[in-house]
């Protein structure tokens, strides 16, 4: 399981929206100097990107790093895939409950730990609309409890 511990870079909100987190791993994240000090910046967005397992190693797609202002001729392409650092042990286990049907890997979040970049990545299974709907109604019916609670205090 990840430790979320250490300076967040960027979060992945809409993941939580639609899918259903089972399990989360700690990766690290092979990058380039440039790509680093555009994350620590926050220039990083993790919106629309999803992990795939190829021949035994793990990458992440869609994550758009933006190139770093004074990078010039060391910057990389935005969107190149990023390999991800895990035990052989994790990659095979991921890959085992990958394969099963509706499951995916998607990252959670980027930050750093002692000076690394680490992400946080879940295996998820996808909600349904009216799995979206109930969380919705949770998160109303809990917002409207707390108003009401610091309505009752301040009187």
């Amino acid at each position: 399981m990840a430790e979320k511990t250490g300076r967040f870079a960027a979060q992945n909100k809409k993941a939580f929206h639609d899918y259903f987190v089972l399990e989360t791993y700690e990766a690290g994240i092979e990058l380039f100097g440039t790509e680093v000090k555009s994350i620590r910046q926050g220039r990083i967005n993790l919106k629309d990107s999803w992990c795939v397992i190829d021949k035994g190693e793990i990458f992440a797609y869609g994550m758009h790093i933006s190139p770093y202002e004074q990078g010039n001729i060391f910057n990389r392409d935005p969107l190149r895939p990023k390999k991800l650092l895990l035990h052989k042990r994790e990659i095979m286990k991921l890959h085992g409950e990958f394969q099963k049907k509706g499951l995916a890997i998607i990252p959670i979040s980027v930050y750093f730990k002692k000076g690394k970049a680490k992400m946080s990545i879940g295996l998820c299974k996808g909600k349904k609309v009216y799995d979206k709907r109930e969380d919705i109604a949770k998160k109303t019916m809990i917002r409207e409890a707390e108003r009401e609670l610091r309505t009752r205090e301040k009187k």
